[in-house]
Formats: C-alpha cells, sequence, structure tokens
C-alpha cells in the first residue's frame, strides 16, 4: 500500500500570519491534529501541529499574540505519493512525527498523512479474537 491510497485529501491550510488561537480553532473546528502552512514565498508547505501550539502556551506565549510562521515544527518531513505506507511509518517513528505533509513533484501539498492513517491502513483486514 502507497500513502497516496491512505492520506487524507481535505487539507485544513493556514497562513503564516494567522494567530496561533485562530490555527488551534480551525483546527478544533475540523477536528485534525495538524495543519499545512502556506507561505508563497517559502520553499514548500510547513505544518503546525498541536504540539507546536502546547509548546508555546507552556511556555507562557500569548496565542493571540504569537504567529503560526514563528512556530513551525523544524524541518519537516515530507512524503510523496508512491512512498509505501512503511516506509512513511519509519520517517514518521525516526523524526518523533504524527503528521506527514504529502507533496506532489513540485513540492505542492496534495494530502496529509497521520498516524492513525498508517495504523489503519495496517490493520485493514486484520480481525481481533
Amino acid at each position: 500500500m502507497h500513502v497516496r491510497d491512505g492520506m487524507s485529501t481535505d487539507l485544513l491550510t493556514v497562513g503564516h500570519d494567522h494567530t496561533l488561537r485562530e490555527a488551534a480553532a480551525r483546527m478544533t473546528s475540523r477536528n485534525v491534529g495538524a495543519a499545512v502552512v502556506v507561505d508563497p514565498a517559502g520553499e514548500g508547505p510547513g505544518i503546525l501541529t498541536e504540539r507546536d501550539i502546547i509548546r508555546s502556551v507552556a511556555a507562557g506565549e500569548d496565542p493571540d499574540a504569537e504567529l503560526v510562521g514563528n512556530h513551525l515544527t523544524p524541518e519537516a518531513i515530507v512524503a510523496r505519493g508512491e512512498m509505501s505506507i512503511e516506509e512513511a511509518a519509519k520517517a514518521m517513528l525516526g523524526g518523533g512525527f504524527r503528521h506527514l505533509v504529502v507533496v506532489d513533484e513540485l513540492g505542492r501539498p496534495l494530502g496529509m498523512l497521520s498516524i492513525r492513517d498508517v495504523v489503519r491502513c495496517l490493520t485493514q483486514g486484520v480481525t481481533t479474537a
């Protein structure tokens, strides 16, 4: 099975200039744990996760003043649709990630693969006794 078979294509995107509270509200309303951060001048998509927001709040920062662009997951790893689910799982485990942005050959976001998607793909057809 490949990443393209398990990824979600219904992406939540936010901009660098959104506040963390705005991003958190959008993530909550969509019931997702990560958002793709689009920066027209950037070198590819970034990712903001629940964990990034929690770190900021725990540090005493104001979620109404802090901007998404200052809290992106550093060195976000991306996946390609043709990558196997197993390869994606290894990348997630190795980097400590729960989400991977899936990009096309030009680096444009196509989808998101979460650890939940990986587990679902790897356990399809598995029955419990």
